[in-house]
């Protein structure tokens, strides 16, 4: 069956097959001309008689090229932007600088997991600015706007681990916006989906503790270091129980770094601004459940 790669690929080499082609006729001709028209051979110029025929075979020829082009890139995106409608369909959550990919089901992942031969369409919803949801071993990109509703699919025929990055400049840590899609057998990603314990290779967030999971799937660690490197925002080693400068209101404070004060930053983080850190991250409170935030204070409770 025709995929996304083979299309993509396709009229790639036709494009190129073409560039290479014409190169070669200009540069042959070019050499010709100079050799077979050079003075020592024509000492006084002379003028070529009008030929309806050729120019005709040079209006021609050129159109009927472009226009193979053009019906060979119109087919392939046609076939593109044409969803089978039994495919699977994920939601793909997009925002500053993290995926997050949610399935029929209601299960969210940090990495997408699809089954091998199947059909997916990837829903883009951007949450902030404009996101590339690109795929280079499957030739998918396609843009998520704020607002606006846009999709990509394919179909992965071979297993293994391939890198989601965004094609668009999203701010300052765009370049650390990856996530991995991974291939797996149907019935390893339907016992997965249904919430049985499958390790998969390549799964950035397989062997984690709950509480560090949530942190990877809701984009947290792409602003916060688990380890004493200062990010964006403050780093969550030894930050729970320690003191906290804050400004509240416009007014410096010293806070203690309690669950009181995690959960406060992690559903309305403007009222708190850390010293020394930009108001930058946007409410969670839709996006991280009560029992979820609840996990993730757990986990740094013991990240010492």
């Amino acid at each position: 069956m025709a995929t996304s790669t083979g299309v993509v690929d396709g009229a790639l080499i036709y494009i190129l097959a073409m560039s290479v082609l014409l190169l070669f006729l200009i540069v042959f001709f070019m050499i010709y001309f100079a050799v077979r028209y050079r003075a020592s051979r024509n000492p006084v110029p002379s003028e070529l008689p009008e030929s309806p025929l050729i120019e005709a075979i040079w209006v021609i020829v050129p159109t009927l090229l472009v226009t193979t082009m053009f019906i060979y890139g119109l087919t392939g995106f046609r076939f593109l932007r044409s969803a089978p409608a039994n495919s699977l369909v994920v939601k793909v959550y997009a925002r500053q600088w993290s995926w997050l990919f949610e399935y029929d089901n209601g299960k969210k992942s940090a990495d997408l997991i699809v089954p091998l031969g199947k059909n997916v369409r990837c829903e883009l919803i951007s949450a902030d600015v404009i996101h590339g949801f690109y795929v280079p071993a499957f030739r998918i990109q396609q843009d998520a706007v704020p607002g606006l509703a846009t999709y990509a699919w394919f179909n992965a025929t071979t297993m293994g681990s391939y890198y989601i990055l965004c094609s668009q400049y999203c701010g300052r840590r765009h370049s650390a916006m990856i996530a991995k899609l991974i291939v797996v057998p149907p019935d390893q990603f339907e016992a997965w989906r249904q919430g049985k314990k499958i390790e998969f290779t390549g799964a950035s967030y397989a062997n984690m503790p709950a509480g560090e999971r949530l942190l990877y799937e809701r984009g947290c660690v792409s602003c916060h270091s688990l380890e004493d490197n200062k990010m964006m925002g403050p780093p969550f080693k030894g930050l729970f129980g320690s003191q906290v400068v804050v400004t509240t209101a416009g007014v410096q404070r010293t806070v203690v770094a309690d669950s009181a004060y995690i959960h406060k930053s992690i559903v309305d983080p403007g009222a708190d601004i850390v010293s020394g850190f930009p108001n930058t991250m946007p409410p969670s409170k839709d996006v991280v459940s009560e029992d979820e935030i609840g996990r993730i204070i757990s986990y740094l409770k013991g990240l010492k």
